[in-house]
């Protein structure tokens, strides 16, 4: 029972809408009704800017690391799981909690920036290969989503590749629950798939490095 009490804990955490919080707190923006509609970070950053954006993503990878690093450490029972697999489970149910957030009648982000801040606490050799790939695509073809899918699949492969002395935490949860996630991650990019298949998905060009050196 205790459990359920650790996971009900991170989903709330998980669910609370920084972009949303934010937007209406200093730009008096709803940011559902503005860009692509989504109440996540790339789309705070896309309608108010970097002085928004930022600040979103930060507080929405501190849900996940918090909710893996912080919550299991609460004294509210025993459970059935090893502390890792607390962790774990508590960090994902932060990122179904970012997805489909009850205050938000279940309508959320893409749950990159939660994940990325939960697999940073259990896994933080794979996590940081997956931002490398991550900042390569974007600085490559200026596009965020391609960015996040490729570097959610790349934490699965590495947790599962890496030797011990990189990844000593390996429990079995951490390997399903992270191809899990990057499963789930692609599938909540579906509609960014398609445009980028069409050749229509947003590109930030700012910040492609080779086309600023092309342009000298």
């Amino acid at each position: 029972m205790s459990l359920v009490f650790y996971l009900l804990l991170a989903y709330l955490l998980g669910g609370i809408p920084w972009a949303l919080v934010l937007g209406r707190l200093f730009w008096r923006t709803d940011v559902r009704k503005h860009g692509s509609g989504n109440p996540g970070a790339t789309n705070a950053w896309r309608v108010m800017g970097w002085k928004a954006g930022l600040p979103v993503l930060l507080l929405d990878a501190a849900k996940g690391a918090a909710a893996a690093g912080l919550i299991p450490l609460l004294p509210m029972g025993g459970v059935p799981v090893d502390g890792a697999t607390l962790a774990v489970l508590c960090g994902v149910t932060a990122v179904l909690g970012h997805v489909f957030p009850v205050y938000l009648r279940f309508k959320g982000g893409k749950g990159v920036a939660t994940g990325a801040g939960m697999l940073l606490v259990v896994a933080p050799v794979p996590v940081s290969i997956a931002t490398g790939l991550f900042a390569l695509m974007l600085l490559t073809f200026g596009m965020v989503s391609l960015g996040s899918i490729l570097g959610a699949w790349a934490i699965p492969f590495c947790v599962t590749c890496l030797p011990r002395t990189l990844q000593p935490g390996r429990p079995v949860a951490l390997i399903v629950l992270s191809f899990v996630l990057a499963v789930f991650i692609a599938y909540t990019h579906r509609t960014n798939i398609a445009r980028i298949i069409r050749g229509e998905e947003r590109v930030f060009e700012k910040l492609q490095i080779w086309r600023r050196l092309l342009d000298k």
